[in-house]
């Protein structure tokens, strides 16, 4: 490893986002590129990889297919390479086992030479071109892409309580085994928390909770909208279209539209309500579950040993009631990480709220050169929509920067079947 080292790219983190940009990269003639990843070896949300959980996603939603089909980085190269495509097929998962696709993505990171493990980035400065200092090297990029994920996020109520018996249910692997006869609550009504209390009341008799209480803020315990048009919200050209609405209306359609990328798979709801109604009806266990939607965690205390939870009921703001738990799982989602290390340059970069504001090519918009950017991946939910958090466009958006750095446009897929802008009718357009 040489003292000096000049890249057309450097890549900071490596989640999906920029493991799909160094594989579309990988073997590109004259962009020479490298990805770094402080961790000493590839996860992805390894500690909440529960058992029979599956993506929401379609298998070409991987890291290359909707760019670039013949890619030896493909879901399908990795199941050729691992011997298991007749296997797989034959299978008929109705949905990616999501261990499955973590598996992929970790060969992915394997098998890419520009891809560096255990070398952390701690800053980068701009002096004609980006340099970007770890803790091993220092070395020069004319751009630089940001793919450093997310941080586990939890209410201000239990942030002083997280250890052993409360914690981020991103943590659920290693610290729900031993669980047996105790009273557990999930906090969250997405389907991080959906798998955790399924995973929970599912588990053999001696090793189950002896109640499992399910709380969310959602008026009920909602499915997610998978549904053809829906679906629209996630292509390419409805991305672009978002990101030229005014904030307020962006505002509202993220509101609105949140079970379209966070609700709940209807197989896991249908397994949920299955096996409630065994416990309850058939086998006469009545005190296993407690459900709480439209509910808010106003008040975590310690109490006798354990935890309790006070709750505020949005239809009767009068009446609180209360949760008493051993453990408590936080299922409450994640938050963009701030990227500190770009703290010498980051007061050169225009901001649009609490986001860096990004162009059309995912470029932070600066005062710097042109033909120099750093490119803001999984970081722009507020000026991209949804989508931009999701697998759906992992392809398509690494594509858009790679067209960047070489000047030239791709073709874009074809436009949606649904005319999203607003135009003139003939009538109007005449005279």
């Amino acid at each position: 490893m040489s003292d000096q080292q000049h890249y057309e790219c450097v890549g900071v983190g490596v989640g999906p986002a920029n493991l799909s940009l160094a594989s579309l990269l990988h073997g590109c003639p004259g962009l020479p590129n490298l990805f770094l990843e402080k961790r000493e070896e590839f996860s992805w949300h390894d500690g909440q990889q529960i058992p029979d959980a599956t993506l929401q996603v379609s298998v070409f939603k991987d890291l290359v297919s909707l760019s670039d089909p013949t890619s030896p980085f493909s879901f399908l190269s990795y199941l050729k390479d691992k011997g298991r495509i007749y296997h797989f097929i034959n299978a008929q998962f109705s949905a990616v086992p999501r261990k499955e696709f973590r598996n992929y993505l970790e060969w992915a990171s394997r098998r890419n030479q520009n891809v560096v493990f255990g070398e952390e980035v701690v800053s980068v400065d701009f002096d004609g071109v980006f340099v970007v200092r770890t803790n091993r090297r220092t070395v020069t990029a004319n751009n630089v892409s940001i793919g450093i994920g997310s941080r586990a996020w939890v209410p201000a109520a239990a942030r002083d309580h997280l250890g052993p018996t409360q914690f981020h249910v991103s943590d659920f692997v290693p610290l729900s085994r031993d669980l047996a006869g105790k009273r557990v609550c999930v906090v969250g009504g997405g389907q991080s928390g959906a798998e955790a209390f399924l995973d929970l009341i599912s588990r053999p008799s001696p090793e189950r909770p002896r109640r499992v209480s399910w709380v969310s803020r959602r008026r009920n315990f909602y499915p997610i909208d998978d549904s053809p048009f829906t679906n629209d919200f996630y292509m390419p050209g409805y991305s672009d279209y978002f990101a030229r609405l005014d904030q307020g209306t962006r505002e509202s359609f993220n509101r609105e539209h949140v079970l379209t990328s966070d609700g709940i798979s209807e197989s896991t709801l249908r397994e949920i309500y299955q096996r409630i109604y065994a416990e309850r009806f058939i086998h006469g266990n009545t005190d296993l579950v407690s459900l709480y939607p439209n509910r808010n965690v106003i008040e975590v205390a310690a109490s006798d040993n354990a935890w309790s939870l006070k709750l505020s009921n949005s239809n009767h703001p009068a009446v609180l009631g209360q949760v008493d738990a051993d453990v408590v799982v936080w299922a409450t989602g994640f938050r963009t990480a701030a990227p500190d290390f770009l703290a010498p340059i980051a007061d050169r970069f225009e901001r649009e709220g609490d986001e860096y504001r990004i162009d059309g090519d995912f470029a932070v918009r600066w005062d710097g050169p042109s033909n120099r950017s750093v490119f803001l991946q999984n970081a722009a939910l507020r000026q991209r929509g949804l989508a931009d958090k999701n697998l759906s466009l992992l392809a398509w958006r690494s594509q858009r920067i790679i067209d960047r750095l070489r000047c030239v446009r791709s073709d874009d897929p074809a436009p949606s079947f649904i005319e999203w802008s607003a135009k003139l009718s003939p009538d109007e357009s005449v005279g």
